[in-house]
Parts: structure tokens; C-alpha cells; sequence
């Protein structure tokens, strides 16, 4: 089911209702309406693929009761063996099988070898990879003895299946979620109202920018032989505006809506446009998932402890890995690949640490040079979307090489779906979203606070909400759905 679905702003309303009116005072019944309403969200999309979710449920949950009451270590190893296996084989098979088929075939043609193996038909379960590394971290911390697995098996098939983050994050520790499903939750206004208002920054930027790039997007980077290297830079920045707008409003909705059933989700997104370098970026975007990978690889592999040679050795696994995760494809490992590449010269000079606090902190404008770095980041950022964006590496690397052509740097003649909205509404709205961004950027999301005066605030809240009438259109999936 989508956020923005018609069938959605039934069913949360009467979660909304029976959650808190029906069932308030009764915790464990607040905990199974919220599996079956989980189940049911998910089930929506396509009800065979619950019995995965409900199988990893089993065996998580029984390996962390088995791995905590052992003390031999060769057991305790092999428990962790079988959840890697168990949630890694879902997942390879899902999503890699074919990749790894093509690939092999590929190898043998090239060998001379007229071996054709052959690949299958298969649907990719939505939000595999967010539930999969939900799940792997429970039973890894278990194993590391950082955490006491739950006996309360309703509390744990809950946590894997919370439906406002199931499908897309973020991808939560277990440390974090799980105790919120042992304490009564008590109906809080000014958190429902704040979690409303970020389910409405969430909603503008996934319908109102989001969306509304998207057409236009898919024009450029379908026509892109065709066009100048200014409409193939404005198709660049769009997507990096589509992607962020679909990916970070999803995380709002999902953070917002889990605040207004009691719950606090970390948070995903921290404007990770206003970034100085890309270390910066990456402590900023998807951070579930980049702190993720910093605690179960990077660290395991050393870390930054070794030689320097080590540590790039360790910046590439991580960044190739998390490119992998996103998908099948070799665009994907090559994204990863140009971000790692991006970052080694700060960690080399011993910068990629430098800017832990928010940019121009205090102040109304960046300075010149902050105003250069996050400028220069963001460009970079999208150079290594257009691999994100490309239907293939080729077309990837011919898209660039049309941008670096020095042709003449005017607009196609080329009709562009979408231009003019850009040109008269596109361009101001992605304006108004930075800077209703850089003005909470050091809070938690968008719309945390913007005036004193209340009828400053609800004249701004009412004309997010007439943007979101105006551009509501077809239900378009988030990005992230296919990951």
C-alpha cells in the first residue's frame, strides 16, 4: 500500500482511531492491531510474500533465544550462520540471482562456451533489503552481546513488521524499536501535532517535487543523445531534487506517522544538501543505512584502525556494498564506487571529520567559501546520481561525455515535457523547499518551526496543503520501493 494512495487515507485513519480509542489502555492488544494492520499494509502490495516476512520473523526470533541462553561460541557461530544464510539466501535470490546468472553467462560466452543458463521470472518482494538488514542487526548485536533478545515473540514479529518503515525504512536497530513495544504509550498533542506536520513536509516533497520532476527527468534521460549539455546538467539536478524529495519524504510520512502512533524512528535525512564535503554527505543521507554499514563493515573490517591503505581498502567495500544493495545492476556498484572516490581525498588529508556541526550555525547566509564547498558536493553528488538514474553504465557514461561535449550550451529545440512547469513553478517550489530547509536545518525535518506568529505558521501550513490539491495526481511508487 502507498502513502499516497486513496486506499492508505482509509486504512490509517482507522489504525488511527482503534489504535488509540478502542485499545488504549491494553499494550499487548495495541501490539497485535498493530501486526495485523503491518501484515495487512504489506499484504496489500502482493499477501504471498508475507509468508517471507513471517518465516524471518521465526527464525531471528528463535536463533536470538537460542544464541543468548548458549555459552559455546562454535554454537553461537553457527546460530549466526544460519540467520546470515536464511536472510542473505532470501535476499540473493530475490534480488541477485539474475544479476549473477547474466554476469555468468556472459563470462562463458566470452570463454567460447555455449552454456546458457537460465534465469527466472522473478518478483522483487517490496522493502526485502530494508526488513532483511533490520532483522540481521538484532541477531548480530545478540551475538556481540550488546543485546538481550525479547521473549515476547508479538513484541518482535511487531518490530520487523511496523508498517509506517517497513518498506523503506528507516532501517531500525532493535536497540531503538523494540523497547517502544514493552512500555504503554500514552497519546501525546504536541507530539501528534509534530508528527503531523512532518507527515505534511513529507507529503509536499514526495507529490508537489518529487513527482512533478519526475516527468521531466524521464524526457531528458530518455532523450538524452538528442539534447544540449544544459538540459542534460537540468536533468542531472533534477533527479537529484526527484530522489530526494521521493526518498526523505517517505522517511517523513514514516517518521510522522510513527509519532502519531507513539513511537519515535531515528532520523533518516538530515539536509544532507547543505553538506561541505561528502563525508558530510554521507553522515546526512539514508543514515540508517550508511550507519548501518559503518557498524556491521566497516568497523568489522578495521575500520580507520590500520594503515591508510587499509582504511581506503574499507571505504571502497562499504561504498560498493551499499551501491550493490541498491540494486542489481552495474550502475549501481559504480555509483558507490565514484562516492568512495569522492571521499578518499578528505580522508587522506584528514578532513572527512572536519564539519560535525550544522552548516553556518547562527547565521542567516553561508559564507563564500562554505557557499563553494556545499555547491561543489552537491555537484559531485550529482555526477554519481546520473550512474544512479541510467538505465546501464553505457548510457551513463555517454550522458556525461554529451555534458563535457562543448556543445552549444542552449536549450533543445527538442519539446520537453514538463519545461514550462519547471521554468514557472518547478523552479520556485524546489526554491521554497531549500530554503524552508536551510532555515530548520538544525532541527529534526522541514517544517519543524517556522514563526512565532500562528497565523504566519497556518498560512504556510495552508499553502503546502494547496500545493499537495494542486499537483495530487496518479499514485506514483516511491524510488526505494524497488530496493
Amino acid at each position: 500500500m502507498l502513502f499516497n494512495s486513496f486506499e492508505y487515507f482509509i486504512f490509517f485513519p482507522i489504525v488511527f482511531i482503534v489504535y488509540w480509542f478502542v485499545l488504549n489502555k491494553h499494550l499487548k492488544l495495541q501490539n497485535a492491531f498493530l501486526l495485523l494492520a503491518s501484515y495487512f499494509f504489506y499484504g496489500w502490495w502482493d499477501w504471498r510474500f508475507l509468508s517471507l516476512i513471517i518465516f524471518s520473523s521465526i527464525v531471528d526470533y528463535t536463533i536470538g533465544l537460542q544464541m543468548f541462553r548458549s555459552d559455546h561460541q562454535k554454537k553461537r557461530k553457527l546460530l549466526l550462520f544460519i540467520s546470515l544464510i536464511v536472510n542473505l539466501g532470501f535476499l540473493g535470490v530475490f534480488k541477485y540471482y539474475n544479476f549473477f546468472i547474466d554476469g555468468f553467462n556472459a563470462m562463458l560466452d566470452v570463454a567460447g562456451m555455449q552454456v546458457n543458463m537460465m534465469s527466472l521470472n522473478i518478483i522483487l518482494p517490496v522493502g526485502i533489503s530494508f526488513y532483511t538488514f533490520q532483522t540481521l542487526s538484532y541477531t548480530i548485536d545478540i551475538y556481540r552481546k550488546k543485546l538481550e533478545p525479547t521473549k515476547d515473540i508479538l513484541e518482535f514479529f511487531t518490530y520487523v513488521s511496523f508498517f509506517p518503515q517497513l518498506v523503506a525504512g528507516p532501517i531500525e536497530r532493535a536497540t531503538n524499536l523494540l523497547p517502544q513495544f514493552k512500555i504503554a504509550r500514552q497519546f501525546n498533542y504536541e507530539k501528534a501535532v509534530d508528527g503531523t506536520k512532518q507527515i505534511l513536509w513529507g507529503f509536499f516533497k514526495k507529490v508537489v517535487i518529487a513527482d512533478s520532476c519526475a516527468p521531466i527527468v524521464n524526457d531528458i534521460f530518455t532523450n538524452y543523445q538528442e539534447l544540449s549539455p544544459i538540459m542534460l546538467i537540468l536533468g542531472a539536478i533534477l533527479f537529484a531534487f526527484q530522489i530526494y524529495g521521493d526518498f526523505s519524504g517517505y522517511s517523513d510520512i514514516a517518521i510522522g506517522t510513527s509519532r502519531l502512533l507513539g513511537f519515535n524512528l531515528m532520523q533518516n535525512f538530515a539536509f544532507p544538501y547543505f553538506s561541505r564535503n561528502m563525508g558530510e554527505f554521507w553522515r546526512r543521507w539514508h543514515i540508517s543505512l550508511s550507519t548501518w554499514f559503518r557498524d556491521y563493515l566497516y568497523i568489522p573490517l578495521g575500520g580507520s584502525r590500520g594503515t591508510k591503505m587499509q582504511s581506503v581498502r574499507n571505504i571502497f567495500a562499504i561504498f560498493i556494498v551499499s551501491g550493490f544493495w541498491h540494486g542489481a545492476n552495474w550502475t549501481f556498484i559504480v555509483w558507490g564506487f565514484l562516492n568512495a572516490l569522492f571521499i578518499i581525498p578528505s580522508f587522506l588529508a584528514g578532513s572527512n571529520r572536519n564539519y560535525l556541526n550544522v552548516v553556518a550555525l547562527g547565521k542567516v547566509l553561508p559564507s563564500i567559501k562554505e557557499a563553494f564547498q556545499i555547491l561543489v558536493t552537491f555537484l559531485l553528488s550529482c555526477l554519481a546520481w546520473i550512474f544512479f538514474r541510467a538505465a546501464n553504465v553505457s548510457e551513463a557514461g555517454l550522458y556525461i561525455k554529451r555534458i563535457f561535449s562543448f556543445e552549444s550550451f542552449e536549450l533543445s529545440e527538442l519539446s520537453l515535457a514538463g519545461f514550462d512547469d519547471f521554468t514557472w513553478f518547478l523552479g520556485p517550489l524546489i526554491l521554497l523547499l531549500l530554503l524552508t530547509e536551510w532555515k530548520n536545518r538544525s532541527r529534526q525535518y522541514g517544517l519543524t518551526f517556522i514563526s512565532k506568529h500562528i497565523a504566519i505558521r497556518w498560512g504556510y501550513y495552508i499553502i503546502l496543503i494547496l500545493f499537495l490539491i494542486q499537483y495530487w495526481g496518479s499514485e506514483q511508487d516511491f524510488i526505494y520501493f524497488q530496493f
